[in-house]
């Protein structure tokens, strides 16, 4: 899971190069992917708790920074004089840093949101309602990276501009999470029996920098 995750949050960084038109609403094609990585998250939460979770996102983290890194290095690389991808290329890997710092930032802030309301909720629900818990988990944490992200990386736009792209935005995630929320609910309970492991995060730091808590 945590692998996965990982190459969700990549990948989605990198499909975000795409711009959808469905049913008269321009979408990122992140939106494709990028929920899964909050699926997995209420999963990595709920199965192995809090601190299973932001040790996931932060290597997450560092492992799109490295990407981000070394295509930027190739940006700077010359291209060989008879490849004619190298302005495709370029297109893809020389993101405006202003963009990387909003989706990096974004990233941290929506995946740390997400992981501690679903912990929190499982400890007061008593284990009960992952439904809701998954549901509203996802939410808090896409509505904290559509506030963080869309300002920053495209700042200037109309205010109203951006508010449609939010709420689409943040829609369009929610209501792929409540669709394929059944799978995910069976991919908990199937994980929480062949592990033998359901966290509960009783007496544990929230802070997400203590990474080597876990």
């Amino acid at each position: 899971m945590a692998v996965l995750f990982t190459v969700c949050l990549i990948s989605s960084n990198l499909f975000a190069t795409k711009v959808m038109c469905l049913w008269g609403i321009n979408l990122p094609g992140a939106v494709v992917i990028f929920p899964l990585s909050y699926i997995l998250n209420d999963c990595i939460s709920e199965v192995w708790g809090y601190r299973k979770a932001r040790l996931v996102i932060w290597t997450a983290f560092a492992m799109n920074i490295l990407v981000v890194l070394l295509g930027q290095l190739l940006v700077w690389m010359p291209a060989a004089s008879f490849w004619d991808g190298a302005a495709h290329f370029d297109y893809m890997f020389n993101m405006a840093p202003r963009v990387v710092g909003a989706s990096l930032l974004a990233f941290l802030a929506g995946s740390h949101l997400n992981s501690l309301v679903i912990s929190k909720m499982k400890v007061n629900d008593g284990g009960r309602r992952f439904g809701l818990r998954a549901i509203l988990s996802s939410l808090a944490g896409e509505v904290v990276d559509s506030l963080i992200f869309m300002p920053i990386a495209f700042w200037g736009a109309p205010i109203g501009t951006l508010a449609m792209m939010m709420l689409a935005q943040v829609s369009f995630k929610v209501i792929y999470e409540i669709i394929i929320l059944p799978v995910t609910a069976a991919v908990v309970r199937k994980v929480k029996a062949t592990e033998g492991v359901d966290t509960y995060d009783t007496n544990i730091s929230y802070n997400p920098f203590k990474i080597k808590d876990i």
